[in-house]
């Protein structure tokens, strides 16, 4: 019989992560799920369970991350599974988003994320076991003009997944970063994406993908209950992979761009190997 674990998942009041939560609890699963309010968490899984426990965390204040950790492993006896899901939209252009946008998304979407897992290694490391699964987004893997500071948090935390794999590997803990395309979420909704408040007339390209946005909410081809039931089998398997793509069309659009890259390279490759020493 396998050992049910305990999970840990942030930003779990809507969306995906709430889907997951609910999934999980249905499975049997033990879950800590963190909100700004405990009371949109209760409101939002019902009924009550002994295996679910609502914590109301500030992800930009250490202190609030490490006392949601500890009540989690008080309550449960361990902690296995970590989910790094909180996080937001900021559409605008780089020049248009002020230095307090741009470092709150930052703050919340990298940031919280690495409070998270400093205070919830040294429990894995102890039991020389766990996985730490980061949801980072396929526009951390590609620039997408009007949304470059959220892409830059969303490839920030890819390469710090990619580093914390090498660094904790030895302690038996996984590492994955799974990056979901467009999902049927309440992502694009305006509570879950933020804009430029100071917007420059000269980015009108900027507001017509806002526009397209507003009219793709709610059509979007990604299934959230899928998607949760592809992370809760991630965190079941032996051998999980680093990297994990959800959905057709972030397949497709990461598959292009690495082609295009490669052609790149390739094009500059002479420019590239011109700056070494002549022997």
């Amino acid at each position: 019989m396998t050992k049910s674990k305990v999970w840990f998942i942030t930003g779990a009041s809507k969306g995906l992560g709430l889907t997951l939560v609910k999934q999980l609890l249905n499975n049997g699963e033990k879950v800590a799920a963190t909100s700004r309010t405990i009371a949109e968490l209760q409101k939002a899984v019902q009924p009550e369970s002994e295996h679910f426990l609502p914590l109301s965390v500030n992800l930009k204040d250490e202190a609030s991350v490490e006392a949601a950790i500890k009540s989690t492993v008080q309550k449960f006896g361990s902690i296995d599974v970590i989910v790094n899901n909180a996080g937001y939209g900021l559409g605008g252009s780089i020049e248009e988003l002020t230095d307090e946008e741009t470092r709150q998304n930052f703050d919340i979407n990298v940031f919280g994320t690495l409070n998270v897992i400093r205070k919830a290694l040294p429990y894995l490391r102890a039991e020389k076991s766990g996985h730490i699964i980061n949801i980072a987004s396929a526009g951390g893997y590609i620039g997408s003009g009007g949304f470059g500071v959220y892409s830059g948090t969303k490839f920030a935390v890819i390469g710090l997944t990619e580093a914390l794999a090498e660094e904790v590997k030895d302690f038996g803990i996984h590492v994955t970063v799974i990056a979901p395309g467009f999902m049927r979420t309440s992502f694009l909704d305006s509570n879950s994406v933020a804009y430029a408040k100071n917007e420059i007339d000269a980015y009108q390209a900027v507001r017509n993908l806002k526009a397209s946005f507003d009219a793709f909410s709610g059509n979007q081809g990604g299934d959230p209950e899928k998607a949760a039931q592809a992370i809760i089998q991630t965190a079941a398997l032996e051998h999980p992979p680093l990297h994990l793509l959800l959905g057709s069309d972030a397949y497709q659009l990461v598959a292009e761009k690495f082609d295009a890259l490669k052609q790149e390279f390739e094009q500059w490759s002479e420019l590239s190997h011109s700056i070494g020493f002549d022997n």
